[in-house]
Formats: structure tokens, sequence, C-alpha cells
């Protein structure tokens, strides 16, 4: 990939981007990462559900991810239940919960566990209509 970038004499000049190589996680992987609290200035290592395609994260050197937390925490709106652990990796009873997405470089990915079940992906999507001005 080649970034363009314009300096103040108008030349135009091409440089190698640093986030060429390949993406090593995919769209509804189950990862885990140091996922920031929203109301003090500190993180908790929790797992999260990849938002972002491997273009994206390519193309930016960033992911988008959605917060899983346990079903047991209190709901709020838009949660999607996770309705398959074995597949999605994830050690208890769980939510994805679209109220909490934030990016973070993909080099602070700490593994993966297993991926979102399909139905999950399409609620959670639609879940997502909640958040967006219309």
């Amino acid at each position: 990939m080649t970034m363009v970038r314009l300096p103040r004499n108008g030349a135009v000049n091409t440089t190698k981007s640093m986030t060429t190589s390949a993406s090593k996680y995919k769209p509804w992987d189950v990862v885990v990462v140091p996922f920031p609290y929203s109301d003090r200035p500190a993180d908790k290592v929790r797992p999260a559900i990849v938002l972002s395609s491997p273009k994206l994260m390519r193309a930016t050197g960033v992911c988008y991810l959605a917060m899983v937390t346990s079903a047991e925490n209190a709901v709020r709106i838009g949660d999607v239940p996770v309705s398959s652990l074995r597949g999605s990796g994830l050690p208890a009873p769980s939510v994805v919960r679209p109220a909490k997405i934030m990016t973070l470089s993909e080099s602070r990915v700490l593994k993966r566990l297993g991926a979102l079940p399909k139905a999950d992906q399409e609620k959670f999507m639609a879940s997502m209509e909640l958040f967006f001005a219309h």
C-alpha cells in the first residue's frame, strides 16, 4: 500500500505505509485486549469483538472493537447475548455491548478466542442502529 503525502511545497511524494502486513484477525473474531474504562484512566484485559475489515485494519493500523462482558452484569441498552460459548471461546455466559466501542492498534490484541456466531452478528448489527443518528 502506498500513502500519498502532500508536503508544504505542493510536491507529491509517496512512502510505504507501516500497515501493509496482513491482518491476523477477521470481523467477528472474539479476541482478548486491554479495554479502557470509560470513567477512569485505566484498562482491563477482557474479550472484545473485532468489527473492522482486514482492509480497514491494513489501511489504518487500528481495529474497531466492541466490548464483551459477563451476562451477570446489569443489562444495558443494545446488549446482545452470545448464544454459543463453544464457538466464541468465551468461558462464561456473556453479552456483546455495542454501547462500548473503541479502536486499538492491532498489535495490542493479545489473542484470538473464537468467533461470534452468525445469528449474534446479525443481532449486533441490528442493535447498532440504536446508537446512530438518523
